[in-house]
């Protein structure tokens, strides 16, 4: 299979029942930006391997499934299609996991700025990217039907990066780099 089709020459795309639409249609900036997420979570992944690697990938499956359910225009596509769904317990393993690395840290009593390991720094990067991709969502939710379900996981997902962000610093031995605001 070729990688290239030429179809996306003039500036347009196909969703995933075939219908075409501008390349900045809200909806491909939307899963577009999951995408983007997905690709950062991977290096996420290699940079914190071997810790929290099968909840990683387990994340990117889950973005997959949204970018699907985002380039499709109907339930009835995504039934035809296959599009598996985004759950409660979706969102529920991603709050035990908060919880579960919670126990290992100190209690936050400042805001904090990110950095300190490259794992850690690149699950801050992931969050924000993870807040725009929730952004680029809601978006489109004023524009057309979008699943509530898929703003609730992003919006979980990104609480989830912060913990990972702060628990990768712990185990790497680096402590939390407190916000002194000069004022």
């Amino acid at each position: 299979m070729k990688i290239y089709t030429r179809t996306g020459d003039k500036g347009q795309t196909g969703l995933l029942g075939g219908a075409r639409v501008a390349k900045d249609d809200a909806r491909i900036e939307a899963y577009g930006t999951v995408d983007e997420l997905n690709s950062q979570v991977g290096m996420l992944r290699d940079l914190a391997a071997p810790h929290h690697v099968e909840r990683l990938i387990a994340i990117q499956e889950s973005l997959f499934t949204i970018g699907s359910h985002l380039a499709s225009s109907s339930a009835e596509e995504r039934v035809r299609f296959k599009v598996p769904a985004i759950t409660e317990e979706s969102i529920t393993e991603l709050e035990r996991g908060m919880d579960a690395m919670e126990k290992d840290l100190a209690p936050m009593r400042s805001f904090i700025l990110p950095g300190g390991h490259p794992s850690s720094s690149q699950a801050h990067i992931c969050r924000t990217v993870c807040r725009r991709a929730e952004r680029r969502v809601v978006q489109l939710s004023g524009i057309t039907e979008v699943d509530a379900i898929l703003v609730r996981y992003l919006n979980r997902l990104s609480d989830y990066f912060f913990m990972l962000a702060r628990h990768l610093a712990h185990l790497h031995g680096v402590a939390d780099t407190p916000w002194d605001p000069k004022g």
